[in-house]
């Protein structure tokens, strides 16, 4: 989800709009996707290169294939690997995993860890990433108040009620000393884990937030960095933001992901370093409006990670 999400779900972080339809239960919210769809794609499939020469061919499986920012990572890929890369793009982000689990793609990138973690948990799959890219920080706006210390107690805060964005949510809230939840809480919180809070926590669709806030109806909320855009709050709206390199954000690194016995495959960890070229970079921000904050960790680092959250997810379906 580069985003995710989830998709969706980017271009926002996550981009990954699922929709969830009561508390804990939702772990299984992927499954029902991913193990019953008879993997058509419902894919478009982009040449983003000319000709294949006498390099490898890679399929990546992306959700934002006509952003100009691919082009310039194919071409580069081809000048400096000699790889033809070719894009598949999904449309509907339970569909890229199972892709590249029956090889009908080599890489995939529109996700962060919190998605990986809980699609391999629930489908009992064992992708890897091996590379970052960028994380999106999660901003809590309000019109009236400049810090989250202004709001005043029991002041009503929105937040969206998506399995992967009211977990992150709620440790934005916690990160404001707005709200407490049990253990600290992890990426698979939701608001039955608050065990204190100043503020009254409401849950709304993803889509709704930015609109709570202008109309008045919630004093802050948590929105999306696409809802955001398209509702015209302005940055400076943002009185509070989680810190892209704090342990609350790295969930929610995005990543380039491969199946476990491609981990170390060394053309592959080259495509997902070239990500990190200026000239790659720099197209991100332009379709992202600037918000995305990069992250090059090595991926013994991000498959750690994956790990610990993969924990997590287990612990949440208990």
């Amino acid at each position: 989800m580069s985003d995710s999400s989830a998709s969706s779900e980017p271009a926002a972080e996550p981009r990954l709009p699922e929709r969830r339809s009561g508390g804990r239960r939702r772990i299984a919210w992927i499954v029902s996707a991913v193990v019953a769809a008879v993997i058509v794609v419902v894919a478009i499939v982009v040449a983003v290169t000319g000709g294949s020469g006498d390099g490898k061919t890679v399929r990546i499986g992306v959700a934002d294939a006509s952003e100009p920012y691919w082009k310039t990572f194919a071409a580069l890929a081809k000048k400096r690997l000699n790889v033809t890369v070719t894009l598949v793009n999904f449309n509907d982000y339970s569909q890229p995993n199972p892709a590249l689990k029956e090889k009908q793609l080599d890489l995939n990138e529109f996700q962060h860890i919190q998605y990986l973690a809980n699609y391999n948990v629930t489908a009992h799959d064992d992708l890897q990433p091996i590379g970052a890219t960028a994380v999106y920080p999660l901003p809590l706006y309000s019109l009236k108040y400049r810090t989250p210390d202004a709001l005043p107690n029991g002041a009503k805060v929105a937040i969206p009620n998506d399995a992967i964005n009211e977990a992150r949510g709620l440790l934005v809230l916690q990160a404001a000393k707005l709200v407490t939840l049990k253990n600290g809480g992890t990426a698979f919180s939701d608001t039955s884990d608050i065990t204190s809070h100043r503020v009254d926590v409401v849950t709304l669709d993803a889509s709704q937030t930015a609109r709570a806030v202008l109309n008045g109806s919630a004093a802050a909320a948590i929105v999306n960095n696409n809802y955001a855009t398209n509702a015209k709050l302005a940055k400076t709206n943002a009185i509070f933001q989680d810190d892209p390199a704090s342990p609350i954000a790295a969930p929610y690194v995005n990543i380039f992901v491969s199946r476990a016995e491609d981990k170390d495959d060394p053309t592959y960890l080259k495509l997902a370093a070239l990500y990190h070229d200026p000239s790659v970079e720099k197209g991100v921000q332009a379709s992202n409006a600037g918000t995305a904050v990069f992250r090059n960790l090595p991926a013994a680092t991000l498959q750690q990670e994956l790990k610990t959250v993969e924990a997590q997810a287990q612990a949440a379906k208990k």
